[in-house]
């Protein structure tokens, strides 16, 4: 699922306040939580800092690509209703009228495709083609779906013929895409949870140890040797969180 620049942060923009402090708080919380682990101090949670940037980093980026799954699904409807729409007979702007209309119904009024929804259709209610309004759209997602159904679009204008059997059938491509990528990533969601228990089980194993063999682990803490031993570990984890994460972030 490729994106552009722009549509990285066109995800991000539907990211809700309260979602950016949830990930934010889990930063922070994971920032004092290495802290304890690896140094036994809270106040080693300010060297933790970086770590807590990098997690939060990858909480809005996860947040992010969410965001497009979800938007994945809505513009699957939308375009199927746009479909339906020309079946029946409607010209390009009244089945993106009706589709908005169809859309109603589905998703609440926050939802990104019915913003994008409303806006096409003040754009068409102000007398826009619908090619420019259409290419408009698939600019500000960034999204390849979107860009690809848009090019079918527009080509199917200019080589004239059954246009409308031309845009029906790359509904149907683009749906069965959409539908096949939801399904591999089902698939793989098994793999990502196996990730997350293995990258709590350290922490989990150290808690353990502290609290049941605390005299064990004490000679790592309050000591400059026990430090770098923590240390190494602390970048061997980080280092084994990032080439993980890579592992289970396939591109579809």
């Amino acid at each position: 699922m490729a994106t552009s620049g722009t549509g990285k942060s066109s995800w991000r923009q539907d990211i809700r306040k309260s979602e950016y402090l949830t990930a934010a708080a889990k930063a922070a919380g994971l920032a004092l939580l290495a802290a304890y682990v690896f140094y036994d101090s809270p106040g080693a949670a300010v060297f933790m800092i970086p770590v807590g940037i990098s997690y939060l980093r990858d909480c809005i980026a996860d947040l992010a690509e969410k965001k497009e799954r979800e938007f994945l699904g809505q513009f699957k409807d939308s375009i199927q209703a746009v479909a339906s729409g020309l079946k029946a007979g409607y010209s390009v702007e009244n089945a993106i009228r009706g589709a908005g209309r169809d859309l109603e119904a589905l998703y609440g009024p926050d939802r990104r495709i019915r913003r994008e929804f409303r806006l096409m259709i003040r754009q068409l209610d102000m007398n826009m083609a619908a090619g420019p309004v259409l290419e408009a759209f698939a600019g500000r997602t960034g999204q390849e779906d979107v860009e690809n159904f848009v090019n079918v679009f527009a080509a199917a204008k200019k080589s004239g013929g059954d246009s409308i059997a031309v845009i029906r059938n790359a509904v149907r491509l683009i749906s069965d895409r959409i539908d096949t990528e939801k399904e591999i990533r089902t698939m793989i969601a098994s793999q990502k949870l196996e990730f997350d228990i293995m990258c709590v089980v350290p922490f989990v194993i150290i808690l353990y140890m502290k609290a049941t063999f605390g005299e064990f682990l004490g000679a790592l803490y309050g000591n400059a040797a026990g430090a770098s031993v923590m240390t190494v570990c602390l970048l061997l984890y980080m280092a084994a969180y990032r080439t993980g994460r890579k592992i289970v972030r396939i591109e579809v």
